[in-house]
């Protein structure tokens, strides 16, 4: 039924889904459950050890025989400074004592590394059928040697240029994220945050200039919420979808009771993009913490530092029923998410596009068949 089979064939899946990776919130059975589906089943493994990654792989291995899908950072190392790291802690201090908690120490310095040499060697031996990256890639010897373990490289772009860079650089497929999509944004070649943010493009914008700027598959993520969304995206040039938000309210995510019940109010609360969170842009839910410092703060530390005062916080304001300090990481079509098995959402997902096409093409032959009508009356 795919218009474009280029996805499907290269990732040899039935149907041209990826399950967004999610780090924290996706789980082996959610991955499992959309690779049995006929999906692409993903796990987020930068916040993972190597250790962890390799058992995670096995018991996912054990629940699906279909091809899976390992996500990996490759962003740039944080820069140490002391100053910064103080006063942004300074800066948070009014909200540590309003919850009780002893703030006249700093927390534990947080850092994530991104993609090297251990968890090159997992990759090596537990041999996932594809590798998808965030912040572009990791250096080209690193690139060779998760090729040469047999699997697909893909990556996300945020502009055309990314695009093009990507695909000179070996990705086997491109990831076109829009402006729309929740999470932490994929940019690599722009240091200005804040004028990347400024004019980045949407979805809808993004995915036919990439599609025209390079010859390997692209898949559109950002917005996309149902089959509405996927039959769009074909027709603007994609061979596939990266879907996130959307399984967010499946019963086999992580997703905690606090941040369910923020998406189920989706309508509500607005999402916006922040770096208060992390120090990196990323779309989330609105909520205290972003009203009140953000959404934009040019002195939260370099990514991903700020993740580390927020524990305390976070823990805090859970136990008194409140996700005032809780990263909702959410796409813009979080109104769209719906309560089911995630096996149940594929289906739902493959069928809606599906009909939008019969939809499309009934109508495109009714209006043909009316011109030609009126052309021999």
């Amino acid at each position: 039924m795919w218009l474009d089979r280029r996805i499907v064939e290269l990732f040899e899946i039935e149907h041209p889904i990826v399950l967004a990776p999610m780090a924290g919130l996706g789980t082996v059975d959610l991955a499992a459950a959309v690779s049995n589906a006929g999906g692409l089943g993903s796990i987020g493994c930068a916040i993972m050890a190597p250790e962890l990654i390799a058992k995670s792989v096995a018991e996912l291995r054990r629940s699906t025989s279909k091809p899976i899908n390992l996500n990996f950072f490759c962003h740039d190392p944080a820069k140490a400074d002391a100053a910064r790291e103080r006063a942004w802690h300074e800066k948070l201090s009014f909200y540590y004592r309003e919850l009780g908690i002893e703030a006249a120490t700093l927390t534990p310095r947080f850092d994530l590394a991104p993609f090297g040499e251990a968890a090159c060697a997992v990759i090596e031996e537990v041999r996932p059928e594809v590798v998808s990256f965030h912040f572009g890639l990791p250096e080209p010897r690193l690139v060779d040697r998760v090729k040469a373990a047999g699997c697909k490289v893909i990556s996300s772009a945020t502009t055309v240029g990314e695009a093009c860079w990507l695909e000179k650089h070996g990705a086997d497929a491109i990831i076109a994220q829009g402006y729309e999509a929740g999470g932490h944004r994929g940019i690599f070649l722009d240091s200005d945050r804040k004028r990347v943010i400024a004019s980045q493009a949407g979805t809808f914008a993004l995915v036919p200039q990439v599609a025209d700027a390079v010859s390997v598959p692209v898949i559109a993520a950002g917005g996309i919420g149902d089959g509405r969304g996927i039959a769009a995206a074909f027709a603007l040039g994609a061979a596939g979808v990266q879907v996130g938000t959307a399984f967010l309210l499946c019963a086999e995510s992580a997703t905690p009771p606090l941040y369910r019940k923020a998406l189920r109010n989706a309508r509500v609360n607005q999402t916006i993009v922040t770096n208060v969170f992390s120090g990196g842009p990323a779309r989330v839910l609105v909520n205290r913490l972003v009203a009140e410092i953000g959404p934009w703060s040019d002195a939260a530390p370099d990514f991903p530092l700020p993740m580390g005062e927020l524990p305390p916080l976070r823990a805090a304001a859970e136990q008194n029923g409140s996700a005032d300090f809780t990263p909702l990481w959410s796409g813009q079509a979080a109104p769209l998410a719906r309560e089911m098995p995630a096996e149940m959402l594929i289906d739902a997902l493959v069928r809606e596009a599906r009909q939008v096409w019969r939809r499309l093409i009934c109508g495109s032959l009714a209006t043909c068949t009316g011109s030609r009508d009126i052309a021999q009356s």
